[in-house]
Formats: structure tokens, C-alpha cells, sequence
């Protein structure tokens, strides 16, 4: 009997992908744990392996093709004596082609997520692709009244770009469908009217990646959702400089050379444990506490960012960090980190000190319940006593959420991080 190759699940949140590539063609033998294809999820590109062993008989879904739901059928696979003819029943329908740049027809997706699939009044479901569904809520177009056009008569793109509110009649044995709900009230102008405003300017499309569409997604939810407040001190950095510079020298023959990120990693890890109560994310209806410190770092990639989780970072030494700090960093930049390296944590740190940049407030990851902004260390005049010295300054902002994290909860742990990075001798006990 062929065996169905579904679209997998690369990570626990994974809803759907595209299918960037085909490493196999029909008629090839695969065997398993053979590499069968490429999937893009929202970070990163991952192999498929197969499962099962034989001919690959029919290719469902070509590549380049995206949005491509998990569960999906996306190919036959024929055991040995079986032929084409053995594929019974027509395929599940094969996701829209991803277009190569937005139309003005088309609303961001990040923005304006796809309606719900509609059903008809006794219940059963109208299949439709998740654009069409949501052309069709802003058109306010009845889908129970479109005849689909694609596989198995599901309703695509085309069917309702053509299409007019109340215009098309249900088929004489069509059931009759159910109010559609009202659409969701727009977060800004549509992309039409954006494009009408710039019609007369010159400009360039750039069609949004699943990257950037997750980025803006996540953002968008965190700014709507998260009650965020802003926590700000600054950390002297004299004593920290002099003790990296002491650490580099005696780990100059090992190949190991720590940065100022390292150290504040370690300070945030270790303050972690300090004040376990911060140690904490928002799950929905109720706080999750974590034990150990897993601790995001925000790496800049072309496109976008990732943010890496070093994992249990409150035991790892210095060297130890910077060395997997390196590694996340240069496989995120080439979009090769798995998806549990980052996912999770509770904590986060932005620093774009390196960037000359003095002081930002960065927005939380949810679920975190916090995200350290970390600007340059400047030479500031500071006094001391009776007299005014010149000192290693280094400005930074907590982003809280205020439904994990109180005001006087924050504070401490700001305080524990600065005091490590002060008094970095601390952070090898």
C-alpha cells in the first residue's frame, strides 16, 4: 500500500513551512533516514529525513511552495511491487506558490492573520487556502457562494480576486452558509491605500520572508499584549575591563578571547539565581518559574534576528559561554540553528554597545519576562567622594513585563546584575 509522506512538524510551533527544495525526483529509490528534502520554518531551513523505504511515486507539492500546513500530503511513497496506478484518491491540495513580491491586493500577513476556516450552516467545513480566506473577509465575500477552482474544489486566490460582495449565487444543491463573522478591525492603513499614498514616489517591493513576517508578528503581539515598563542604571566598567584583559592574556594559548558579552551573560545568568522570583515567563493563565538560567542572546542576521538560548548558563565558566556563544551566533547568522537552540529561556540580552549606540529600550520575546538593553561603555566624569573621575561607563535598560515581574522585583535584579559586572572577580566563584 503507498505510503503518505505528510508535512512535518519541525518544532513544537510550527503551523506550516515552505517547501524550499526537493533533494529527490520520482522514480528514485529512498531509503531510510535518506534526506528527502528542505523545509523552511519561520528561522530556519532543516532537512527531512524519510522514514520509510521505497520508490518515490508522485511528488505532491513542488518546491519553492510555501505555506504548506503541517499534515499536509505532500508525496507518495510506492513499495516494491507497487506502480503509479496504486495511488488511489486524488491528493490533498498543494499549497499556493509563495509570489515573489506582495500585490496590492494582498494584505500583510504579519499584520492581518488569516480568518478562521469558515463552515457551512450544517457544519461542514469550506476548504479554502488561508489567502483566499482572508481576500475574502476583507471583500466581505460569502465563501459558501464561490465555487473553488483548485483540488477537490478548494476555493484559491483566483476564485475570489474576481469575485463581488453578494454577487455570486450558491449552486441550487449548495447548503446555505452561515453569517461569516465580522473582520477584524485593521491595525494601520491596508496596503492599498500605503501604495496609493506612494504612488508618485519611486519605490522598491521587497516581499516579506517568514522571517520577517515572524519578527513582525511576535513584535506586534508583544507591544499589544505585554504590559512592558522600563527599569534603567548604569554599570562601571573599569574593574571588569581589567580583569578581561587579565583573563585574555592567560587564555591566549587555548584560542579563547572574551568579550564584554560574555561577562554580562554570566552577570544576568548568575542574577538569575539570585532572584529566582524574575526567573519567570507568562504562560497564559498562570506564571512559570524556571530553575535554571536559560539565557536568549539576540543575534543580528541578514533579514532579521535570532535569538540563541544558552542553556543553563548560571554553570557554564566564561570560556564555556563564549565558546558556544561563537557557535550559535555563526550557525544563526548562516540560518542553521535547530529550532529548540532558540526557543525557550525566560531572559533575554540586546546589546548594541558595539554599534556605538549609548541607550535603547528593547522589546520582550514573549514569553519572557524580561529583556536587558545594553548600550557602549563610555568614559563618563563621575564623582567619587569629594572628586571627579573619569570612569568606564555602561548604560542599560530592563524591559519588564509588569504581569510577571513587579517594579521592586525588577530592581533587584537589575541590582544583581550590576553588582556582578562591578565586581567581576565574583562570577568564578
Amino acid at each position: 500500500m503507498p505510503t503518505e509522506i505528510l508535512m512535518p512538524a519541525l518544532s513544537p510551533t510550527m503551523e506550516e513551512g515552505t517547501l524550499a527544495k526537493w533533494l529527490v525526483k520520482e522514480g528514485d529509490e529512498v531509503k531510510s533516514g535518506d534526506i528527502i528534502a528542505e523545509i523552511e520554518t519561520d528561522k530556519a531551513t532543516m532537512e527531512f529525513e524519510a522514514v520509510d523505504e521505497g520508490t518515490m511515486g508522485k511528488i505532491l507539492v513542488a518546491e519553492g511552495s510555501a505555506g504548506v500546513k503541517v499534515n499536509t500530503l505532500i508525496a507518495v511513497l510506492l513499495e516494491d511491487g507497487e506502480s503509479a496506478d496504486d495511488i488511489g484518491a486524488a491528493p490533498a491540495p498543494k499549497a499556493e506558490a509563495k509570489p515573489e513580491a506582495p500585490k496590492a491586493e494582498a494584505a500583510p500577513a504579519a499584520a492581518t492573520p488569516a480568518p478562521a476556516a469558515p463552515r457551512s450552516a450544517d457544519g461542514g467545513r469550506i476548504f479554502a487556502s488561508p489567502l483566499a480566506r482572508r481576500i475574502a473577509a476583507e471583500k466581505g465575500i460569502d465563501l459558501a457562494s464561490v465555487k473553488g477552482s483548485g483540488p477537490r474544489g478548494r476555493i484559491v486566490k483566483a476564485d475570489v480576486e474576481g469575485a463581488k460582495p453578494g454577487a455570486a449565487k450558491p449552486a441550487a444543491d449548495a447548503p446555505k452558509a452561515a453569517p461569516a463573522p465580522a473582520a477584524a478591525a485593521p491595525a494601520g492603513p491596508s496596503a492599498e491605500t500605503i501604495l496609493k499614498i506612494y504612488a508618485d514616489r519611486q519605490t522598491e517591493e521587497v516581499a516579506l520572508d517568514g522571517m520577517r513576517r515572524t519578527i513582525a508578528a511576535r513584535l506586534g503581539e508583544a507591544k499589544q499584549t505585554i504590559p512592558h515598563f522600563y527599569l534603567r542604571r548604569s554599570a562601571r566598567l573599569d574593574e571588569l575591563m581589567k580583569f578581561r584583559a587579565t583573563l585574555n592574556k592567560q587564555l591566549e594559548g587555548r584560542g579563547v578571547k572574551l568579550s564584554v558579552n560574555d561577562f554580562i551573560i554570566k552577570a544576568c545568568a548568575l542574577a538569575l539565581q539570585e532572584v529566582p522570583d524574575a526567573n519567570a515567563v507568562w504562560a497564559g493563565d498562570r506564571i512559570l518559574k524556571l530553575k535554571p538560567s536559560d539565557v536568549a542572546v539576540a543575534v543580528a542576521v541578514e533579514g532579521g534576528l535570532f535569538t540563541p538560548v544558552l542553556k543553563d548558563a548560571q554553570q557554564k565558566t566564561l570560556s564555556a559561554l563564549s565558546a558556544e556563544m561563537k557557535d550559535l551566533a555563526g550557525r544563526a547568522k548562516s540560518k542553521k540553528l535547530a529550532p529548540h537552540e532558540y526557543q525557550g529561556g525566560s531572559f533575554a540580552i540586546s546589546n548594541l554597545g558595539m554599534f556605538g549606540i549609548e541607550n535603547f529600550d528593547a522589546v520582550i520575546n514573549p514569553p519572557h519576562g524580561a529583556i536587558l538593553a545594553v548600550g557602549a561603555g563610555i568614559k563618563t566624569p563621575v564623582v567619587e567622594g569629594d572628586e571627579v573621575v573619569i570612569r568606564n561607563v555602561m548604560s542599560m535598560t530592563l524591559s519588564v513585563d509588569h504581569r510577571v515581574i513587579d517594579g521592586a522585583l525588577g530592581a533587584q535584579l537589575l541590582a544583581a546584575i550590576v553588582a556582578h559586572l562591578e565586581n567581576p572577580m565574583g562570577m568564578l566563584a
